[in-house]
């Protein structure tokens, strides 16, 4: 096994919940640390009943440690990820900024899990809208290969992070007491609001967010002709995100053969009965690893088309849990004699 595991960004909202979880699922290591920026190292977690005292984040902080699960944004990513593969650290990255580097693969488990043999010293875990929604089409890209998808993502405010949370809270308080509430991580009133933007305009009239669902999809499927039609919308959701999705498949897929693909393939919950009122919500989704399906129908524009309603914790399964299985996966490869810290010395 890696004998030696870093937890970078270990007092962030993401950083906790990945603590949650390496107890949870009892991962298997012999040393840990805690790392985080100046702000908050020296500052005192308590882990698996023991008090540990988080380190600060430079260069010789990697030197005795096999694995890295990190949470951090971009610049910081791009400055410590070198530090940690130079000394031979394999680095599970949740920021952005490897993800689309031909030489890092970006891996969910559930979709491309073999895709991690191809690691030299990082793997990247993608968006967290693009994570719930590929799962969603795996089973059915199996099945009858998807040729089209059309998505219309519902983003709760803990995507923009702790300020996101907090202009939703402290806006709705204010928006009911008819004051005016200053919004920081937001350009527009969240409160009793839809803001059809997430992230700067990036292609032909999409957004940086939309077109990282449609980069993100092409590389974790290998295939460039899958075409993506995103639209993100940020919505007064506090935790998880919601999506409408569409998809054509080459092989026309039934709804019942749907619902049995769906209900076969690990990860996936399905939740269904619209007569009784019975389908994911993001209430009903909270502080849970999978992704839910329900909605299922066929598409009454298209003979192929199929369409579904996908919720999932953004948190969870959309950043810390996938990053927590990734990291399983590469002990299971360690296990299995792949992937060891020596070859990923020598690829580098």
């Amino acid at each position: 096994m890696y004998e030696s595991l870093a937890l970078v960004g270990a007092t962030g909202a993401v950083g906790r919940i990945v603590r949650q979880l390496l107890e949870e699922r009892e991962f298997p290591y012999k040393q840990i640390k805690f790392l985080a920026s100046k702000r908050s190292a020296g500052t005192k977690l308590t882990f698996k009943g023991e008090e540990h005292t988080v380190e600060l984040l430079e260069p010789g902080a990697f030197d005795d440690v096999d694995i890295a699960i990190a949470s951090t944004p971009d610049d910081v990513a791009a400055e410590f990820i070198p530090w940690a593969v130079e000394r031979n650290c394999v680095v599970v990255d949740e920021s952005g900024y490897h993800r689309m580097l031909d030489h890092v693969p970006l891996v969910v488990p559930e979709v491309n899990p073999d895709d991690i043999q191809k690691h030299q010293g990082i793997i990247a875990s993608p968006n967290c809208s693009t994570t719930q929604m590929v799962v969603a089409m795996k089973p059915l890209h199996d099945a009858g290969r998807i040729m089209r998808v059309v998505v219309s993502t519902y983003q709760a405010t803990s995507g923009a992070g702790v300020a996101g949370e907090a202009d939703l809270e402290e806006g709705s308080k204010a928006a009911l007491a008819g004051d005016d509430h200053k919004y920081s991580a937001f350009a527009h009133p969240i409160a009793f609001n839809l803001i059809p933007q997430i992230g700067s305009p990036k292609h032909e009239g999409y957004t940086s967010e939309e077109m990282k669902m449609v980069w993100e999809t092409h590389k974790i499927f290998g295939d460039d002709s899958i075409q993506v039609c995103p639209t993100c919308v940020r919505v007064p959701v506090t935790n998880c995100h919601s999506e409408s999705i569409l998809v054509e498949t080459e092989k026309k897929i039934t709804v019942e053969q749907a619902k049995e693909l769906f209900a076969n393939f690990p990860g996936i919950t399905v939740i269904d009965d619209l007569a009784a009122g019975e389908y994911p919500m993001p209430l009903n989704c909270d502080k849970s690893d999978e992704v839910y399906i329900g909605r299922i129908r066929e598409d009454l524009s298209s003979p192929n088309g199929l369409a579904f309603w996908c919720v999932s914790d953004n948190l969870r399964k959309g950043a810390a849990t996938n990053a927590v299985q990734i990291a399983e996966l590469l002990v299971k490869d360690r296990i299995e004699g792949r992937g060891t810290r020596d070859e990923v010395a020598s690829a580098g």
